[in-house]
């Protein structure tokens, strides 16, 4: 955890607030949690859905706001670095879970009968439904409590350490 000075109550809201990102794009991999639990999955609808329903504007909603991200917060000197920080974390979360949808809907998912409907629902067909639910509770969790600890440290004051993305984000940054 590196402390480069003091923050504003400002830098830490707008630090946090990417975090919201990865855990809307997140959502998907929920399907089988919330399932079992949907008083738990309509608490977190309904606290993020004005993060949901602007990213769900129209289908290239999620890219225009990660350039825009990338373009306007990132590579912009005048924002502080703690913010700055924060959301390129943020975005590298986000292109991990794009990795990882890739992976499991392109290249798994057809071995496995995993398919996703229309609206989001994620339908798996055979006997791998058990390890299609794990991988997609992992991944919900891992994403979860990743984007979670990055919320209290920011709120904190502090950069949050991940390991391997902090060090790829500070690789990025000046």
């Amino acid at each position: 955890m590196t402390v480069r000075g003091a923050t504003t109550p400002q830098e830490r809201l707008f630090g946090a607030l990417p975090y919201l990102l990865p855990i809307v794009e997140s959502l998907v991999f929920g399907a089988f949690f919330f399932k079992q639990f949907p008083e738990i999955g309509g608490i977190l609808i309904l606290v993020l859905s004005p993060v949901i329903a602007l990213y769900s504007a129209f289908p290239l909603m999620g890219l225009i706001i990660f350039f825009a991200l990338f373009i306007l917060v990132v590579r912009n000197d005048s924002i502080p670095h703690f913010i700055r920080f924060n959301t390129l974390q943020a975005i590298m979360l986000m292109i991990c879970l794009s990795i990882i949808k890739v992976l499991l809907f392109s290249v798994i998912g057809p071995l496995m009968g995993l398919t996703m409907g229309p609206s989001l629902q994620v339908a798996v067909a055979g006997p791998a439904e058990f390890l299609v639910e794990i991988l997609f509770n992992f991944v919900f969790f891992g994403i979860l409590a990743a984007s979670g600890y990055g919320i209290v440290q920011v709120i904190r004051g502090h950069y949050p350490d991940i390991p391997t993305l902090s060090d790829m984000v500070y690789m990025q940054l000046p």
